[in-house]
């Protein structure tokens, strides 16, 4: 085992002259079954440099991250951490050599306190009792401060917001100085200014002599923040650049491996007279969150809703999914009241929703691809209307199907869905609900942590989707993909304060909106 170096404190001055790597990945390769991974990746990471790390989803970006940290191990070549090859057989092994991780999916004890969370990030927390957690620890309140962390952490995390743990995952990471600090998929929760601290947190840390690896699908942020980029496709290196030479065409291209042109976008929708109205909402409100909203959502028809984090998109979603119950107002589903009172009831009733958080709320993740898929449609599968039984061959054979459809990367729908990508974890969620042929689509965040050749699969669910009369609603932070919506309803602190159609559907507009 390598001696970890001395690590740099984060006020320190960047050390000058840092050419040589502190971490050195040669030759490292990675199977599953029949799927490589990593293929002889050759890539080194510097002090006081942020790398840039962009592929699609399933390129090899992820696994390479994980085999770093010790979650993987590779099957063939070697890490060297300060020229001297390094066992990382597993977390431990990875911390001690000073390399933290904040990884694509949140991985927080959502029973324990912010602050305690933060804490387990120590070589302290891991050792102490819960009866030691009574106060904020100061390394704690050193690394909430570091991130912009403004609410309390005496709440469990389970109350806090999806970009308030993102925020305290990554002060995580933090609350101990290191020598290299992966972030993947770091900013994909967070809206356009909480983003932006984040950013100058990975700046501030590079200048105090921190290597810091930068993986994230908006390309904007990878060209504006990184001193060197390297590009994946298929588990190889298909670029690297430094700063000078990056542009976003040259990204795009390594990435997807040719020219990418702009979607032709959702046809232009015009109801008439005969066109149904698949959702009407009338004064929907619940507390603070979601005050008195209306709106009308007509079958074939795509609508975008735009907001900064916090503004209600999320909870007016989970209104509609019968998640949460509205305090008043009516909601109209297919000509009929509709008020559901389980998320069940929501379902069978015509409703589905993709969440933004697929890992926690939408994924059975020890289970199988093909389970995943098919655990809303199991019945068409059963031996008979009498027996609990299922035909096994017929549906392992649309599950495969389906994959190949979707374009969901796995050897084997058998497979247990943990072991995907983040972008083929949203193929699995999208192919479930689109498989009950819903009536409305709640789509929340649908392209988040999805390569930018995944995301125009997406869509082009979307409007398969569409022309067979489905209404889909489609929640983003990322207010481009909201160009390829019919109309754009914007949200801020719980009500729709305005609505977007044809030309008027820019993003210049919705900022406007939302902070109007």
């Amino acid at each position: 085992m390598t001696t970890p170096a001395t690590l740099p404190s984060a006020g320190d001055p960047a050390p000058p002259g840092h050419t040589e790597p502190f971490v050195q990945v040669r030759g490292l390769a990675k199977a599953y079954g029949a799927i490589r991974a990593l293929r002889g990746v050759d890539v080194s990471f510097r002090r006081g440099e942020i790398h840039g790390l962009v592929g699609a989803n399933g390129a090899g970006k992820s696994t390479l991250i994980r085999c770093l940290a010790g979650l993987e191990q590779a099957d063939a070549g070697d890490v060297l951490i300060d020229g001297e090859v390094a066992q990382i057989h597993g977390p431990a092994d990875a911390a001690r050599l000073g390399l933290a991780f904040i990884h694509q999916e949140l991985n927080l004890v959502r029973s324990f306190t912010g602050s305690q969370n933060i804490m387990l990030g120590s070589h302290e927390g891991s050792m102490l009792s819960l009866r030691r957690f009574n106060s904020v620890p100061s390394a704690v309140l050193r690394a909430a401060r570091r991130v912009g962390i403004d609410f309390s952490l005496d709440v469990p995390v389970s109350e806090l917001t999806v970009h308030q743990q993102w925020l305290v995952t990554i002060a995580r990471a933090l609350v101990e100085d290191r020598a290299l600090i992966a972030m993947d998929e770091p900013t994909a929760s967070l809206d356009a200014q909480e983003a932006a601290k984040l950013l100058e947190v990975a700046r501030e840390l590079a200048a105090s002599g921190v290597a810091v690896v930068f993986i994230s699908h908006r390309l904007d942020e990878v060209t504006d923040v990184c001193d060197r980029v390297t590009a994946f496709k298929d588990g190889s290196v298909s670029l690297a650049l430094p700063r000078v030479e990056i542009t976003r065409e040259a990204v795009v291209r390594a990435i997807v491996g040719h020219e990418v042109t702009p979607g032709a976008g959702v046809t232009a929708f015009a109801p008439t007279e005969h066109t149904g109205v698949a959702l009407r909402l009338q004064g929907v409100s619940r507390g603070r969150t979601v005050r008195d909203v209306s709106l009308t959502l007509h079958e074939g028809e795509v609508v975008g809703i735009a907001g900064l984090v916090g503004s209600g998109r999320t909870e007016l979603a989970r209104l509609v999914f019968g998640a949460d119950r509205p305090d008043s107002g009516t909601m109209v589903l297919d000509g009929k009241p509709y008020r559901p009172r389980t998320i069940t009831r929501a379902i069978s009733q015509g409703v589905a929703y993709v969440p933004e958080e697929r890992r926690s709320e939408a994924l059975f993740l020890t289970h199988s691809v093909e389970a995943n898929l098919h655990i809303t449609v199991w019945h068409r599968w059963r031996v008979s209307k009498w027996l609990p039984f299922i035909r096994p061959r017929s549906s392992r054979a649309a599950a495969n199907h389906t994959c190949r459809t979707l374009g969901i990367k796995t050897p084997d729908a058998r497979r247990p869905v943990v072991g995907l990508s983040g972008g083929n974890q949203q193929k699995v969620v999208m192919g479930r609900w689109l498989a009950t042929r819903p009536k409305v689509l709640i789509l929340d965040e649908p392209t988040r942590g999805v390569d930018v050749g995944a995301r125009a699969d997406i869509y082009a669910r979307i409007r398969e989707a569409n022309e067979s009369g489905t209404a889909v609603l489609v929640i983003s932070s990322e207010f481009e993909e909201l160009l390829e919506c019919n109309r754009v309803l914007v949200m801020a602190e719980g009500h729709i304060v305005g609505e977007l159609t044809s030309d008027e559907i820019t993003v210049p507009n919705m900022l406007h909106l939302c902070y109007a």
